[in-house]
C-alpha cells in the first residue's frame, strides 16, 4: 500500500517545478538554536577555566578543561550541521564569554551545575520534540547520553572534593594531581 502512495506521488510531480526541501518545524529549530547557545556557553566556560588553570599553575586541570572546551565546540558544530542538513540556518545566540574563578573547587562546582542544567535542558527539549519530530528526538540521544556522562564525571569530582579542604592550596594541588 505505501509503495503505491509513493509511486503515485512520484507520477504526479510536475518535472518543471523546482521544489524546496522540507525543513524542520520552527519550534524544533528554535529549541535546537537554544541548545546551540548552551553548547557555546559551555565552550566559553571551559575555555575560561582552561585559561585560568594554565595561568595559575594547574597544568593537568588545564589540559582537562582544554579537552572539555574542544568537546563543547564539537557539540555545537554537530547541532549546526544537523540544522543545515535540514535546510535551516542556525542562529548562535549571544552568550557569556567571560568567567572569573577563585579556586579549582569553584570551577568544578560551577561545571557540575552547568552540566546538570544542560542535561535537564536536553531532557526537556527531547520531551517536547518527541511528539513533533521523532528523527530529531533520535538525534538528541547523543546529547542526552553525553550529558549523563558529564554529570557523572563532575559528580565524581564533587565527591572527591569532599575529601579535602578546598581552602587549602596544597590540598587542592594534591587533588588536581590525583583526579586530573
Amino acid at each position: 500500500m505505501e509503495s503505491n502512495i509513493i509511486n503515485e506521488s512520484i507520477k504526479s510531480v510536475d518535472p518543471t517545478i523546482i521544489k524546496k526541501p522540507n525543513q524542520l518545524k520552527k519550534e524544533v529549530v528554535n529549541l535546537l538554536n537554544t541548545r546551540l547557545g548552551d553548547e557555546y556557553t559551555a565552550y566559553y566556560f571551559y575555555r575560561s577555566a582552561a585559561n585560568w588553570c594554565h595561568n595559575i599553575g594547574y597544568k593537568k586541570a588545564a589540559v582537562f578543561f582544554d579537552g572539555e572546551a574542544a568537546a563543547e565546540l564539537e557539540h555545537g558544530l554537530k547541532i549546526q550541521n544537523y540544522l543545515t542538513d535540514w535546510d535551516c540556518l542556525p542562529v548562535i545566540p549571544k552568550v557569556e564569554t567571560v568567567h572569573a574563578f577563585e579556586n579549582l573547587a569553584q570551577v568544578i562546582v560551577e561545571a557540575y551545575d552547568m552540566e546538570y542544567n544542560l542535561l535537564t535542558a536536553y531532557n526537556e527539549t527531547s520531551r517536547v520534540i518527541f511528539g513533533i519530530d521523532f528523527n530529531t528526538f533520535d538525534f538528541l540521544k547523543f546529547y542526552r547520553d553525553t550529558q549523563v556522562g558529564e554529570v557523572t564525571e563532575y559528580s565524581d569530582l564533587l565527591n572527591a572534593l569532599q575529601l579535602i579542604n578546598p581552602e587549602n592550596n596544597f590540598e587542592l594541588l594534591y587533588f588536581e594531581q590525583t583526579y586530573f
